[in-house]
């Protein structure tokens, strides 16, 4: 993967010792003239420098998935 990534924010992984999960938008993610994503990670360990799991959300999808994690946050 390449492409620009710029850091959004960071947040503590409820239910982990030193979990986390970070946002960022990484411009041009599958090389020249891809389309920007938003990007989540999650990483089990403070020090790890690529996150466990991954998922890349196109600028198109992020208002659907955001209505549905909040449809989801209501049924937990």
């Amino acid at each position: 993967m390449s492409g620009t990534v710029n850091e959004i924010d960071k947040i503590i992984l409820s239910g982990t010792k030193n979990g986390s999960i970070s946002i960022s938008t990484i411009a041009q993610p599958y090389g020249a003239n891809s389309e920007s994503v938003a990007s989540i990670g999650i990483s089990l360990k403070a020090d790890a420098t690529e996150p466990e799991w991954k998922v890349h959300i196109p600028k198109a999808n992020i208002e659907q998935v955001i209505k549905a994690l909040q449809q989801a946050k209501e049924k937990i």
